[in-house]
């Protein structure tokens, strides 16, 4: 019996079969710019999508009556606990509607519902990006009706965290971690005992510059830049979620490309290279308060340190040099999202973590 899982991003289709912890068959399918400039909407995507998925199988000549479960990759729905949920109806028509923003991981639900049904058998969203277990005191901000918001690579800083307990010989559920994760965005969680109940949000313009995000910046010089007219506002947001950090520094986004011109003495580069690394171990640090006991003791199972950015070693070692007073520091290089999602549905399937439901509201 196995488990199917989509994948849904904005320039790929991640389609898998799990056997347990085992791959029978993964395939990442890559889409062009000019396949997806024709749907105005991500929900115009499923005929598209829902074909590639059909291909996999049959390549993969899978007797669907063994396919035990559907799950796919959370969209952006209502702030929600973690865990794993079964996808309704619902939960369909808000991905559909896109009632909390557009993005393709809004697919996920959507083709995952109608397969199940065909099938007979259960579909599952797992740790969603807007999974939300936030304290109380971690959202309030200066500005009062201006809150903090908890959306975050929820789905690849659970399973990470779950590989270091595992490494560790600890449990998950009863240790504290520091995950962040390092990609084009970084997200930075605190998980206390299973909890994510701090998060550095990766969408929102917080923490640390990035190779394509700005980061948090001076407040007033930005309202400043708007007031003059030196940015527009269109403009400062683009450059705000995708043309900052290393792209505004240096031109690029690969820290490959930053490390060699480093190697040929270009100062400047290391420079930016040392202060995005200063940034994320600075932002890491800023996690240990949510982690803090009643006595202000920090029982700090590990700092794990993920995403493709986790890949560099030269990234890596400068981070951890920084941040090795908290604790030991893991190391899960990529994204596990794939597993994380199998995994969830086999717990859920196997009775091991309750099913929650999706209500709208």
């Amino acid at each position: 019996m196995s488990i199917l899982v989509i994948n849904p991003g904005s320039t790929s289709t991640k389609v898998a079969l799990y056997k347990g912890d085992e791959t029978l068959a993964a395939e990442e399918l890559q889409h062009s710019r000019e396949e997806m400039v024709g749907f105005k909407r991500v929900a115009d995507q499923f005929d598209y999508r829902m074909r590639l998925v059909a291909e996999f199988l049959a390549k993969t000549g899978v007797d669907v009556k063994h396919i035990r479960a559907v799950v796919a990759r959370g969209g952006l729905l209502r702030p929600l606990e973690g865990g794993v949920y079964e996808v309704s109806d619902e939960m369909v028509a808000d991905l559909q509607s896109a009632r909390y923003g557009e993005h393709a991981c809004n697919l996920g639900g959507i083709l995952a519902l109608p397969l199940a049904r065909h099938w007979k058998v259960p579909a599952y969203v797992v740790d969603p990006v807007v999974t939300d277990e936030m304290m109380d005191k971690a959202r309030l901000t200066g500005l009062p009706g201006l809150t903090r918001r908890s959306i975050f690579h929820a789905l690849n800083q659970r399973g990470v965290a779950r590989i270091a307990s595992e490494r560790l010989g600890v449990e998950y559920v009863r240790s504290n971690f520091i995950v962040c994760h390092m990609g084009g965005g970084v997200s930075i969680g605190a998980h206390r005992q299973g909890r994510v109940v701090d998060v550095i949000n990766a969408l929102d313009g917080e923490g640390p510059f990035t190779p394509e995000r700005t980061g948090s910046l001076p407040l007033v010089p930005i309202l400043d830049m708007v007031h003059s007219g030196e940015r527009d506002y269109a403009e400062l947001r683009r450059t705000i979620l995708s043309g900052g950090g290393l792209v505004a520094h240096l031109g690029t986004n690969d820290p490959r490309l930053v490390l060699a011109r480093m190697d040929h003495g270009d100062e400047h580069a290391g420079l930016v290279f040392r202060a995005m690394a200063y940034g994320i171990a600075r932002h890491i640090v800023s996690m240990a308060p949510a982690l803090t006991d009643a006595d202000g003791g920090l029982n700090l199972a590990a700092v794990v340190l993920t995403g493709g950015l986790s890949r560099s070693a030269a990234l890596v070692e400068e981070i951890t040099r920084q941040i090795t007073f908290l604790g030991p520091v893991e190391v899960v290089p990529g994204e596990v999202e794939m597993a994380a999602l199998a995994q969830g549905a086999h717990r859920a399937l196997n009775g091991e973590e309750t099913v929650l439901s999706y209500d709208a509201e």
